[in-house]
């Protein structure tokens, strides 16, 4: 028997989206960015907006993730991507754009860009990727890296008194006008995958509609970075990061 007579559409249980191309991913086994990656994806080509979508990324392990999704891609300079959005989307917005962050980039060295691009109100997506710590760099301490938490900067774990507290940029965002969606979520189960692309959808769609900016945080892991095989990451992200940095929305209008 043929593979291609198994393979027939009321056998199918889960195809790979067209959008995803086939290259080996560089990222650590148990990463998150993978699954994020495959969830917009989805949306993408669900929406039928593959050819109208640009994305925007920066530096760290977010940058090559134009290696893995068949769009148009821009690259920015560390924390710089919102800008790069900004300018993007008003000479051409008829597109749906995105910036793709993590939490070295975006709540450190690209506060005030993102600050000011929420303000504003550009109607774009920012899916923020927070797994507490630089993980392409060499694991040292992030703006979101928990109180306690041992990075290659602060060894024996962030002291309040040395390295101040840890920043819930989510949580500020929601403050600012400009933003019509901003929710925090997470990747590590069947069950808040399928959360996060129904959030993926709402902000896309939100862009489409000229309602502001989307800001989704997805709380995540650094295996690697957090020294740990990816199953416990998962189990000491929901120990630990779930409670500093709870899920859920923050904001829908």
């Amino acid at each position: 028997m043929d593979v291609k007579d198994i393979i027939k559409p009321e056998n199918l249980v889960y195809g790979k989206s067209d959008v995803i191309l086939d290259n080996v991913m560089h990222y650590c086994p148990g990463c998150t960015h993978g699954t994020i990656h495959k969830v917009i994806a989805e949306v993408i080509e669900e929406m039928g907006i593959q050819d109208k979508t640009i994305g925007i990324s920066p530096v760290g392990c977010s940058v090559l993730a134009y290696n893995y999704l068949d769009i148009d891609w821009q690259q920015a300079a560390h924390g710089r991507a919102p800008a790069l959005a900004t300018a993007t989307k008003r000479l051409m917005p008829e597109k749906y754009v995105f910036t793709y962050q993590g939490d070295g980039d975006l709540a450190s060295i690209g506060t005030a860009e993102i600050m000011h691009a929420c303000n504003r109100g550009e109607n774009i997506v920012v899916f923020f990727v927070n797994n507490a710590i630089y993980g392409m760099t060499g694991g040292q301490m992030a703006p979101t890296t928990l109180i306690g938490m041992k990075t290659a900067t602060t060894p024996y774990g962030r002291n309040v008194e040395l390295n101040g507290h840890p920043l819930k940029i989510t949580e500020l965002i929601a403050q600012l006008p400009g933003t019509c969606y901003v929710t925090r979520q997470s990747a590590e189960a069947a069950g808040p995958v399928r959360k996060l692309k129904k959030a993926v959808r709402k902000a896309f769609e939100n862009s489409a509609q000229k309602k502001g900016t989307s800001f989704i945080e997805i709380v995540g892991t650094c295996n690697s970075g957090w020294k740990m095989s990816p199953v416990k990451s998962n189990e000491w992200m929901k120990e630990n990061m779930f409670p500093m940095y709870p899920l859920g929305d923050m904001k829908d209008e």
